[in-house]
């Protein structure tokens, strides 16, 4: 009688535990900080970091939200920031980027609202239209690097007809290996995208994706020809996979889809024709 007494006092003592467990392992996650009002973010000399300052920062603020930016010079450095949990969220990168993030770095990057997007665009210091490799004895063109920008390149270069892909590639992965057919025979050169802009002058063209156009003060106008921006190429806003559902992650993409951003985008892209705009924040 007394050993049965025993056990079912050791019972009731583990399961009280386990409750209380539970029930504090539900509180904290139903009291996962709901009203976080500081947020923190990565910033870059890039155009989404000018265009989230100038335009959605404000919307937050007058939310009540206070926001505090930081410098990293590498898109990488961010993306650990983020994943690290240093830094709230980034506005910096598309889709691909993540995923290889992700891929690469045991990563848990989300992204949770597409944003304006400055396309990959060719440019030439020689040339004034895209035509004129025709007149060209092996054109030598420049291309990024890194996998997803390098696939954009020569998709870039398959729309406007200077290359032809194998049948059925993934565009999201090609690689110069995919090329079926190069009858400029063209002489590409993979190389980092910051270094493109100062090598310029050495090539007949050159491939530069977005944010390094801005940079380097690259007027967008002057591109002889734009990507076609696919949708894994879309940038995105950024944030922790255990950030997705907070409140403050709901605002900031509130404030993407805003009333007033629409308005703020629809006078400076007509002014500047700097971004492609995602249809949802088109206006009709």
């Amino acid at each position: 009688m007394r050993v049965t007494k025993l056990f079912l006092l050791t019972t009731l003592i583990i399961s009280g535990a386990a409750l209380m467990g539970c029930t504090k392992k539900a509180e904290s996650n139903k009291n996962a900080d709901p009203a976080k009002k500081t947020l923190t973010y990565s910033r870059s000399q890039g155009p989404y970091t000018v265009l989230f300052e100038n335009a959605i920062k404000p919307i937050l603020e007058e939310k009540g939200y206070s926001l505090k930016g930081y410098d990293y010079s590498e898109l990488a450095l961010a993306d650990d920031a983020v994943n690290g949990g240093d830094v709230d969220f980034n506005v910096e990168q598309h889709t691909a980027y993540a995923q290889n993030y992700n891929k690469g770095n045991n990563g848990h990057l989300v992204p949770i609202t597409p944003i304006p997007t400055v396309p990959a665009s060719m440019f030439s210091s020689h040339y004034k239209s895209a035509d004129e490799i025709k007149n060209i004895k092996k054109p030598k063109v420049a291309v990024p690097n890194d996998p997803a920008n390098t696939a954009r390149a020569y998709v870039l270069l398959q729309k406007i007809g200077w290359i032809t892909l194998r049948e059925n590639v993934n565009l999201s992965t090609v690689t110069s290996e995919d090329i079926a057919s190069n009858p400029y025979n063209i002489q590409f050169t993979e190389m980092k995208s910051l270094n493109i802009p100062q090598v310029q002058d050495d090539f007949d063209f050159v491939i530069i994706t977005g944010s390094i156009v801005y940079n380097a003060g690259i007027d967008a106008s002057t591109a002889l020809a734009k990507e076609d921006v696919l949708p894994h190429l879309i940038l995105q806003v950024v944030v922790r996979e255990d950030n997705v559902n907070s409140q403050w992650a709901k605002d900031l993409v509130a404030a993407y889809h805003s009333a007033e951003f629409k308005a703020y985008l629809e006078k400076t892209n007509y002014e500047n024709g700097l971004f492609w705009v995602p249809k949802e924040y088109e206006f009709n």
